[in-house]
């Protein structure tokens, strides 16, 4: 299949309809928005590179002092008007601030030791930096003369006292935080030493360090379940799904009898014995009797219950399309069962892009040139940044997200692709490398349609992280109207994302099947999603409904397994914490199965309109559908008869077209 509609190779164009799909568009689509993806990443890479020559991650993840010398380094280059620079600061790990509760306007200097206890007085200051040579004043003041300077003062060159208990972390003094709750919060000390919290948590690590082997066997078990459970969906479908419908339609009419009865009880009480209760509504602060409550409360339930009853009658059809697609699905997955792993190779590609984005974004944080500053009251190092390096921050969060969606877009394609290579087949259980085609589609033709896709939706996202930070900016504001609007401008812009990537979902669909740019793809999406728009009402609440329970029954099974493994483990101090664990896994595991399975069913979908529309059961024209799903095709039911006697007289002698052409 060449590029951009060129001749397809010798004998290509003598395969069955269904391989070739010769109505399918073989160009490269959206090729601008591809180049515009590889041109950003180009900016990006060159970025990358001048991160990697100018930068020093060596600075942030060892820390530095105050006068510009890493932190643990031996060659520290000094600095110009800082005489207290490029020393050798070997065996200081850790970086020591002056004001522990203020880092950011203290001054700091390398340490071999935190502080591992209270110092309040200059003698246990002084003791302190003798005996673990560790100076917690300037450089150039040795501890024997610690006596003689002030600790009383903000910006050094000595700490004010008292001096706070710290830990290390990331190679930085920090505050202990159990010290931190009992000096703001002591009644909370209290609480936390009545429980014995820290002992509390060495026993929860001890029990996963005890049991690690028993969890990965859980974890492989809760895989197993969720495989077992996309089986089950395909069987069961139909009982779980109607069960439900029962389920809400009884539950609705019980609930709203109840209302009214209780509405009754209450009125005849106030009628005989002049008694009358008050309800109060805490959202909008107001009393009202219970009597009128209630009655509203039956009012309002009545309504919704004849809207339900009123839907499910209208959607009856509708639902058993959602129990044909589940079936249909099931078998799609059966016969390409290498869709489910999908999400694992998609969340190994985007851990790998974080962590480079990750190790970028620290050469980035550490550009700039040294300069001597004297803003805080106290000479120190201050990095500027000027000109065009000032701007790569943002532009390294630009990759960060229009990236990450571009690799989710690349996994909802390669999943429509292959469905849909799937269902335009005739010969659905001898197909071989579905996800190969798919990939090779996508590779070769579709790319930057995925890019396009993706630009959209961080387009979206921009705005709304921006709106975000305003809002936290705004947080001690008293102007409740601007936060309204801010909150508001939030609300739409989610909701505007969320229905965005849903109909993107689908344009790579019609992509795969028809092979056009994305407008025109999401142009006919759109209209084949609002011309069925009850069908896809039942799928995306009857239908997501029962893939969270699928979820759920996933997470409960693995949790009952865990319970009875894990509590005859008697070295455990606490089982449940681990089966705690385990369950938060499995219930991420079955969500990644069945994910996948929702995202099967709503190409299904897709491809059965677009078969319909293509299609009408002619000779010539025979439908891909299953005999299941026929049934929902409009005055299908006599060319299922005519089928139906067709393969009757043919059963003797079928020829290879004939077998072909017939629906599984």
């Amino acid at each position: 299949m060449g590029c951009c509609g060129g001749p397809p190779p010798e004998g290509e164009a003598e395969r069955p309809r269904e391989v070739l799909q010769s109505r399918r568009n073989v160009c490269c689509t959206d090729i601008l928005f591809l180049l515009l993806f590889l041109a950003f990443w180009g900016l990006l890479l060159y970025i990358a590179v001048f991160a990697f020559m100018q930068g020093d991650a060596k600075r942030l993840l060892h820390g530095y002092d105050s006068f510009g010398n890493t932190c643990n380094q031996k060659n520290n280059k000094p600095i110009a008007n800082l005489s207290l620079s490029g020393r050798d600061t070997s065996g200081m790990s850790n970086v020591f601030f002056m004001r522990v509760l203020d880092p950011r306007n203290a001054m700091q200097v390398c340490v071999q030791t935190c502080p591992a206890m209270d110092i309040n007085t200059k003698e246990e200051a002084q003791d302190f930096a003798i005996k673990n040579n560790s100076r917690l004043c300037s450089y150039d003041i040795d501890p024997k003369d610690y006596l003689k300077y002030d600790w009383t003062s903000d910006i050094g060159p000595c700490p004010k006292l008292p001096v706070y208990k710290s830990i290390s972390f990331l190679s930085r003094c920090v505050p202990d935080p159990t010290y931190l709750i009992s000096e703001r919060y002591p009644t909370l000390r209290k609480f936390l030493d009545i429980i014995e919290l820290d002992d509390i948590f060495r026993k929860c690590l001890s029990d996963i360090y005890i049991i690690w082997r028993e969890l990965l066997v859980l974890g492989g078990i809760s895989v197993v379940i969720a495989f077992l459970m996309v089986l089950m969906m395909r069987f069961f479908a139909c009982i779980i799904v109607w069960l439900i419908v029962v389920l809400a339609a009884v539950g609705s009419v019980v609930g709203t009898g109840v209302l009214w009865w209780t509405y009754a009880q209450e009125h005849i009480e106030v009628t005989r014995e002049n008694i009358t209760h008050m309800f109060h509504i805490p959202v909008v602060g107001i009393d009202i009797q219970n009597q009128n409550a209630f009655l509203i409360f039956s009012i309002v339930a009545t309504v919704l219950t004849v809207i339900l009853l009123l839907l499910l009658l209208v959607m009856r059809s509708r639902i058993s399309l959602v129990v044909a697609l589940f079936n249909e699905a099931g078998k799609c997955l059966t016969d390409v069962p290498l869709l489910l792993i999908q999400p694992f190779w998609t969340f190994l590609i985007l851990l790998a892009f974080f962590a480079y984005w990750l190790i970028v974004l620290a050469f980035i944080a550490t550009l700039g040139t040294p300069l001597a500053d004297n803003s805080r009251g106290f000479l120190s190092v201050k990095y500027n940044v000027t000109g065009f390096p000032k701007q790569f921050w943002w532009i390294h969060v630009i990759g960060l997200i229009w990236t990450s969606e571009f690799i989710l877009a690349c996994q909802q394609f390669v999943i429509a692709g292959s469905v849909a290579l799937w269902y335009f087949s005739r010969q659905k259980n001898s197909m071989s490398c579905v996800i190969c085609k798919s990939t090779c589609r996508l590779v070769l033709h579709h790319l930057g349609s995925v890019a396009f896709g993706s630009l959209i939706i961080t387009l979206i996202k921009i705005p709304r992280y921006i709106l975000m930070y305003l809002q936290r900016k705004c947080e001690g504001s008293q102007n409740a109207c601007a936060k309204c609007c801010l909150k508001c401008c939030i609300c739409c812009l989610y909701c505007l994302e969320k229905c965005v990537k849903f109909l993107n979902q689908n344009a790579y669909t019609i992509i795969a099947i028809d092979g056009n740019n994305f407008c025109s793809s999401a142009q006919k999406a759109f209209s084949i999603l609002t011309s069925n728009v009850l069908r896809v009402i039942a799928i995306n609440s009857v239908g997501a409904f029962v893939l969270f329970l699928g979820k759920i029954g996933v997470m409960a099974t693995t949790c009952t397994i865990a319970v009875f493994w894990l509590k005859s483990i008697t070295a455990l101090h606490f089982y449940a914490i681990p089966v705690i664990l385990i369950c938060f896994f499995s219930f991420l595991i079955a969500h990644c199965f069945l994910s996948v399975y929702e995202m099967v069913v709503d190409a299904l979908l897709l491809c059965f309109c677009e078969d319909c529309q293509m299609n009408d059961g002619s000779p010539g024209r025979e439908y891909f559908m299953n005999t299941s799903l026929m049934e929902f095709v409009q005055n299908s039911s006599a060319k299922l008869d005519t089928l139906k006697r067709s393969k009757t007289r043919q059963v003797a002698k079928p020829t290879v077209e004939q077998t072909e052409l017939q629906p599984k």
